[in-house]
């Protein structure tokens, strides 16, 4: 609990830190929101009216301080261009972006750890061949041109699933989950490489340690020592590879979102950063962050759960 706690003050000092970082980053974005929306042949008064109303003429560290208490009080502020709040934004577009990263993990694991793990059970086999040619591919493809392969070779070809768009939740869940099958695929297919090569990587370390072979030498079969004490001992690196995927999700969702015309974080982020749409940005990345930072705490927690030795040593 205490290494918890440790952790937990951590996080909230790295999000302060984090969070001046991007206001100050954002002073440094050229053009004037107030041009932008007024356009530039505004007349220098109106100008300075609309700067005052957002409140551009104060200092920097007044306009931080603002910013940092609506944070706490739940008010992201409001668009220059939208003319509403961050907060309706930002969650309008998480009913998109979450389930897409969700699903898109979901199916990572889903597919590279049993892979991985088969992989390392017999090493240059037939599908260990397939893994280590699944992953160089994976590797090597980035992920919106496995959304432009899919768009084409699936939705179109096919017409299994929709090429673009989302019709929202409200059409029916399926519906709606129909538009993300081929999105998350996209997303999960790179990140699925990289988890398969490291899930090889440790089960393999794993199964050369001295008490994989007392557990054979007490007579566990092949199948009983793999799963019942080489997997569950080689799920440290693969949770940490699984946290740290989360932000390239994250990333790569920004490009996979406009590839697929989703109206999700990656498409508002673009769009905010297009019309120097500051506060928009600000607060979409410091979200981002939030949610990198806040998976890696809880990997960290994860980690006494998987291995009591550190529990012990804490």
């Amino acid at each position: 609990m205490r290494h918890i706690a440790q952790s937990l003050v951590g996080l909230i000092i790295t999000l302060l830190v984090v969070s001046f970082v991007i206001f100050l980053v954002m002073e440094a974005v050229p053009g004037d929101p107030a041009e932008i929306i007024l356009g530039m042949s505004a007349a220098p008064d109106t100008l300075a009216a609309l700067r005052s109303q957002l409140g551009l003429d104060q200092p920097f560290l007044v306009r931080y301080s603002n910013w940092l208490i609506g944070l706490l009080q739940g008010d992201l502020g409001d668009s220059y261009t939208y003319s509403t709040s961050v907060s309706q934004l930002i969650g309008e577009r998480l009913e998109v972006t979450l389930p897409l990263t969700g699903l898109a993990a979901l199916l990572s694991v889903l597919i590279s750890v049993p892979l991985g793990v088969l992989a390392a059970a017999r090493p240059n086999g037939l599908v260990d061949m397939f893994a280590s040619l699944f992953s160089q591919i994976g590797i090597a493809v980035p992920n919106f041109w496995v959304g432009l392969l899919l768009i084409l070779g699936v939705a179109l070809t096919f017409g299994w699933f929709p090429a673009g768009g989302f019709p929202g939740w409200d059409a029916g869940f399926w519906s709606a989950l129909n538009a993300l099958i081929l999105p998350s695929i996209a997303l999960a297919i790179p990140q699925a490489a990289v988890l398969t090569r490291v899930t090889r990587a440790a089960v393999i370390e794993v199964t050369n340690e001295d008490f994989v072979r007392t557990a054979r030498a007490k007579g566990a079969t092949p199948s009983h020592a793999l799963w019942r004490h080489i997997v569950p001992n080689a799920m440290i690196p693969i949770v940490t590879m699984l946290g740290m995927q989360i932000s390239v999700l994250i990333a790569g969702a920004v490009l996979v979102e406009n590839v697929f015309t989703l109206p999700g974080m990656g498409t508002l982020a673009y769009q905010a950063l297009a019309q120097r749409d500051l506060i928009v940005i600000q607060n979409v990345v410091l979200f981002f962050a939030a949610i990198v930072m806040g998976i890696n705490f809880l990997v960290d927690a994860l980690y006494t759960v998987l291995d009591p030795r550190l529990r012990v040593r804490r």
